[in-house]
């Protein structure tokens, strides 16, 4: 059983759903991902989503642009990103998963790439623009080394969801608006209709995440309540590390991590 689905085994077991949460790597520098990336664990997050910038992601929104941008221009090379990997993963047993697109996978390798990211402590991938028509190659690459987490959204078929599910190992991405990733304003009915929907459709399988928009401790509220196993937050966490200096970040993360994580429990 991968760290994954073992985190979801435990969390069940508690009777809480997964608080998912992601960062940019070497945004604005590593000391910064290391700092963030401590607050993530001592204020509770089930998942570490850790993002690879890319030149063009066409996923994201401005401020994970930004973020990505100003990775780059840093320096943030494939290299560089795994030994950041390494030094979290030496610290953590907490479920890491890898985000970034589809050409920076296939550049490498698609073995070649999950072969490194395995050894260096990934354990899974999220490849937004990774279509399931064109995953074979990289599913039979990732097969028992790394989790395929596969984005659906809320006008999705469901002829279409049950295809995609059954490719997905770990969970399931609902991208909870239209458009890309950000902070939104408020949530849409559609998405908490989508919710439910896809939990009936997948009969329980596999978990459903729901990520896009979500920046605020009543979002993960509202989510988890509509029936989602886990809520993932991104652009939130970037603002708050954009607007901290550098002995701050670890703190400001741990509390406003606290206050989304308390909404994933029992009451």
């Amino acid at each position: 059983m991968t760290r994954i689905k073992e985190k979801f085994k435990e969390l069940a077991a508690k009777k809480e759903k997964a608080l998912i949460t992601y960062i940019m790597v070497g945004y604005p520098n590593e000391n910064s991902t290391i700092a963030a990336v401590k607050g993530l664990i001592k204020g509770g997050a089930d998942i570490i989503e850790l993002g690879f910038p890319f030149s063009d992601p066409l996923a994201d929104g401005p401020v994970i642009q930004n973020a990505s941008m100003v990775s780059l221009e840093a320096g943030t090379k494939i290299n560089k990103f795994f030994n950041i990997v390494k030094k979290i993963r030496k610290e953590t047993d907490i479920p890491l998963v890898l985000m970034t697109y589809t050409n920076i996978v296939y550049h490498m390798g698609y073995t070649k790439f999950i072969d490194k990211s395995k050894k260096a402590g990934i354990d899974g991938f999220i490849l937004p623009d990774m279509s399931i028509e064109e995953s074979k190659e990289y599913i039979k690459s990732a097969k028992n080394k790394i989790d395929t987490i596969f984005l659906i959204s809320p006008n999705t078929t469901q002829l279409r969801i049950k295809k995609i599910s059954n490719a997905s190992v770990g969970f399931l991405y609902l991208v909870a608006v239209y458009g890309t990733t950000g902070i939104k304003k408020k949530i849409q009915n559609y998405t908490l209709k989508a919710i439910k929907d896809v939990k009936k459709i997948t009969e329980g399988k596999i978990p459903i995440g729901v990520g896009f928009g979500v920046s605020t401790p009543d979002d993960v509220r509202k989510y988890i309540k509509a029936g989602a196993d886990a809520v993932i937050v991104g652009s939130a966490f970037l603002k708050l590390i954009q607007n901290s200096p550098q002995n701050k970040i670890e703190s400001r993360i741990e509390s406003f991590t606290k206050t989304l994580k308390n909404q994933t429990k029992s009451r």
